[in-house]
């Protein structure tokens, strides 16, 4: 009776020794593989290599997982090694310093892979013709030493990826657009970011109807924004910064209504900004620095609620910008006006703006005084205001000095023929105590 209880108590361990030993061929397989590494001690150990730091293995004791992200590891990727881990659906090596390429043998093997991270690594060479399989669904190469064009037939079976991020490595030619046309509409991150793409983005984004980021920025990108990108309703980012881009923005982009972050600085967008861009009212960060923007700003910009950054220093606009309503932006932290040619004075509702750090003015034609409703913004660290056409700096000083969070302060040629003012004048001087 006492055997039988024994064997009763024992039965469900045996069972889940069984379910989840590991197969020692793939066992064998992982330690050829950690043995051509030079890093710190994987501490593999056990008999059981599901049981292994970084390894998850299913009820057949297959593994599935290989995760040892930011482990120091240093050495080739060798496809005949891990090549044999056929049951593999996770595979993340990320933040090492591994070398070598993707051989198309690799991809071959691991054809049950749903999620490939191999992102901040020394990887080279150009990517195979194509992904492992139609489990895909994340793949990430960023920050490696990738290059070559992506070939077309790469996404051809991928038909389940929704995240493909090749950002921070030196791919060229086209940035392949067409991977919406190719794949069912699962995808939601494309990231071709600091490559060497150029030529025009051509059609296809719109087929990619659940996009929620799209980032192409610092390649050598030239010709028209696409027009379908619009179509894509679900954009909360598009960040397209540090290209050769021309031509307008549409008034179609008021159809994404999803959108919070938009970056299309450092291109040559002209003409002006769509009049009812404001209907975005998603919008946090709006930045279209050094492009040649003309026109006034579109006063349905205030209507953005929930502006965090907004940047368009360095374009041709013009204006009064004391006509427009800043009291609403209660979010907004940076302002970034430089380099046009707005006229007016300051807006007093822009000192509604409590959550402001840093406003830059500098270069335009704007003139008064500095108001004392400025020591409203209790977190202001910068302020620039440079070349423009103030008066009564003595007074603007004393005010500023009450400044408390200011750590940079820039007035060079702002304040119209007036030199700084005598020691005399500032015989309570006291402030600026911050200023670095």
């Amino acid at each position: 009776m006492a055997h039988a209880f024994l064997l009763f108590v024992l039965f469900p361990y045996i069972i889940s020794t069984n379910i989840h030993a590991c197969k020692q061929t793939k066992c064998r397989s992982l330690l050829s593989f950690a043995s051509t590494l030079s890093s710190p001690p994987l501490n593999w150990t056990s008999i059981d290599c599901c049981r292994w730091k970084g390894i998850t293995c299913d009820q057949d004791g297959w593994v599935t997982c290989l995760l040892l992200p930011s482990k120091g590891l240093k050495g080739g990727i060798s496809p005949s090694l891990l090549g044999n881990l056929t049951y593999l659906t996770h595979l993340n090596l990320s933040h090492n310093s591994l070398y070598g390429s993707l051989e198309t043998q690799f991809f071959l093997s691991l054809n049950q892979l749903e999620i490939l991270d191999l992102s901040y690594n020394r990887l080279s060479g150009e990517l195979p013709l194509s992904l492992p399989s139609s489990n895909i669904q994340i793949v990430d190469l960023s920050s490696n030493l990738f290059f070559g064009a992506i070939p077309s037939s790469f996404f051809q079976q991928a038909s389940n990826l929704t995240s493909f991020n090749v950002s921070n490595n030196t791919f060229t030619e086209y940035v392949p657009s067409s991977i919406c046309l190719h794949l069912s509409p699962s995808l939601r991150l494309l990231d071709f970011s600091s490559n060497v793409f150029s030529g025009n983005l051509a059609p296809g984004l719109g087929k990619c109807s659940k996009l929620q980021v799209f980032r192409a920025g610092h390649n050598n990108l030239s010709g028209l924004f696409p027009e379908d990108i619009y179509n894509v309703t679900k954009l909360e980012e598009i960040a397209l910064p540090l290209n050769s881009l021309h031509g307008a923005i549409s008034d179609k982009i008021v159809n994404l209504t999803n959108l919070a972050i938009l970056d299309l600085s450092s291109n040559h967008f002209g003409v002006e900004l769509p009049l009812n861009l404001g209907k975005l009212s998603k919008l946090k960060f709006v930045t279209f620095d050094f492009n040649t923007l003309e026109g006034a700003l579109p006063p349905s910009l205030m209507n953005c609620t929930n502006l965090v950054e907004f940047r368009l220093g360095d374009n041709n606009l013009e204006g009064d910008i004391s006509m427009l309503d800043f009291s609403r932006l209660s979010q907004l932290i940076k302002l970034d006006l430089r380099m046009n040619n707005f006229t007016g004075t300051v807006p007093v509702s822009l000192y509604s703006c409590r959550s402001l750090k840093a406003i830059r003015l500098a270069g335009n034609h704007l003139e008064g005084q500095i108001r004392v409703e400025i020591l409203s913004l209790k977190s202001l660290s910068f302020l620039s205001l440079g070349y423009n056409r103030f008066t009564n700096l003595t007074g603007a000083m004393k005010i500023l000095m009450s400044c408390k969070s200011l750590h940079a302060l820039l007035l060079g040629g702002a304040f119209d023929g007036e030199g700084m003012p005598s020691d005399d004048d500032m015989v309570d001087f006291d402030g600026f105590q911050n200023l670095r």
